[in-house]
């Protein structure tokens, strides 16, 4: 599991939903930080800054260290603040703007955590609150190598949770169905990818899989109220073991009906 997690608070309900998530999963010897990032440089700001971080501290009664950082952005400072200390998990909140249950980053901190060296988990606006234990771990599969990863950190995470794995294999849509016909050429042209998928899926030991046509992010947003956390592998285009959100990954920062785990890109 993860042995060093830093945690984005801001005194809001947000910051909670990010501390309980990280206490989902922090390994039992692991350390949880707690962050804070102020935009001025002053001794009133700072002093009010580490206030803040003793509050969220003692009253959400999480064992933590506090640190306050200096940064123009949230998320940047996060993403530093997370290299600096070598975190191998950063967790982060929802816009509160987002609907209940939902993962919806502001785009200023989604922009900023590009490029971050470390796994990010975004916990759903309510997570405080509300949320199921681990019993269910989805992640998002297609054979590439970075859901090759992905489906390794949903692994370690059923371990620790006697949980259970479901993989979903998304196969894009031909360019015809969105030219607004529909044939007999279609059933030809999307049954053979199909049944590419689900013999990949089938070759999985001791995961539940299942392969569908879609758009990615739209169907793994949905195969999010399914499970209990969703594990996604970046595949944007930068520098490898750089959190890089494509298409996919940017939709599920949006609309994620669970918690999500964004891993770094892989090699």
């Amino acid at each position: 599991m993860f042995t060093n997690v830093l945690v984005g608070v801001d005194g809001r309900a947000t910051g909670r939903d990010a501390i309980a998530l990280a206490r989902e999963l922090v390994d039992p010897d692991g350390t949880l930080t707690l962050a804070h990032v102020r935009g001025r440089e002053s001794a009133v700001e700072d002093e009010n800054s580490r206030k803040l971080l003793e509050r969220e501290q003692r009253e959400t009664g999480v064992e933590a260290g506090i640190v306050s950082v200096l940064s123009a952005s949230p998320g940047r400072g996060l993403h530093e603040q997370a290299e600096k200390e070598g975190a191998d998990l950063l967790a982060v909140g929802s816009c509160r703007r987002g609907a209940l249950g939902r993962a919806v980053l502001g785009d200023d901190t989604r922009a900023a955590l590009n490029g971050a060296s470390s796994t990010v988990a975004i916990a759903p606006s309510g997570y405080a609150t509300h949320h199921p234990p681990l019993t269910t771990v989805g992640v998002g599969f297609d054979g590439s190598p970075e859901s090759m990863a992905a489906l390794a950190m949903a692994r370690e995470l059923a371990a620790t949770s006697t949980a259970t794995i479901h993989a979903l294999d998304v196969v894009s849509l031909p360019t015809i169905v969105y030219g607004g016909y529909v044939g007999p050429s279609y059933q030809e042209a999307i049954e053979v990818p199909l049944e590419r998928a689900r013999q990949r899926l089938s070759e999985l030991p001791d995961v539940t899989g299942r392969a569908v046509p879609g758009l990615a992010g739209e169907e793994l947003a949905a195969f999010g109220d399914e499970v209990d956390i969703l594990v996604i592998g970046s595949r944007g285009y930068g520098p490898v073991q750089r959190l890089v959100l494509g298409s996919t990954s940017n939709y599920l920062a949006r609309h994620a009906r669970c918690p999500l785990l964004v891993l770094p890109r892989s090699a």
